[in-house]
């Protein structure tokens, strides 16, 4: 039988209000309070950010604040900043590909909650992956949605809301993000 975690990763329907799901959330939100203290250039800022996004590469920069749900659930490729004040829920995975510039406020979501009202009542929800392709610039403030996929070589705009899957070398833009031309001549 699997956990509620094994659930939560495996975009089933999970409960979060207790056991692994909870040791996991108050770890890493200890982690990033921590980290609200710092800069990228304090003594100790890598081995914070290494125990919160584990296999992080040496080459890769988030700036505090920043705010995740667990840190374990988020992959990131070398070469990725994420600019200042962004938040990541990974419940689900959240994939990040190579050279990926994520500007400040950005939110990325993974949970969902269910439809029905009173389901909604309880502590569960169900997550969904999201995956960024490589050399993609997400500008200030985009929200992605819960099961997106952004394409490599994406410029997503500025306040954008991106609720479904977005091709490769596209620009997109508006809330909800639509695609409103291709890029590098594709």
């Amino acid at each position: 039988m699997k956990t509620e975690f094994e659930k939560m990763r495996s975009q089933e329907l999970y409960y979060f209000g207790g056991g692994e799901i909870m040791q996991s959330l108050v770890h890493a939100k200890e982690l990033c309070r921590r980290l609200r203290e710092m800069t990228i250039n304090d003594a100790g800022y890598r081995a914070l950010i290494e125990e919160l996004i584990p296999g992080i590469p040496a080459s890769s920069v988030v700036c505090p604040p920043f705010h995740c749900d667990h840190g374990n659930g988020i992959v990131m490729g070398e070469n990725v900043f994420v600019n200042y004040d962004c938040v990541m829920l990974d419940g689900g995975e959240i994939r990040i590909g190579d050279n990926v510039k994520i500007g400040p406020g950005c939110h990325i979501y993974t949970p969902q909650h269910p439809m029905d009202p009173v389901e909604r009542r309880e502590q569960k929800e169900t997550a969904y992956p999201v995956t960024i392709g490589e050399d993609t610039w997400l500008g200030g403030h985009v929200t992605v949605c819960p099961g997106v996929t952004i394409g490599a070589r994406c410029i997503i705009a500025a306040g954008s809301v991106v609720v479904r899957d977005i091709p490769d070398d596209c620009l997109a833009a508006g809330n909800p993000a639509v695609v409103k031309r291709r890029l590098n001549g594709k």
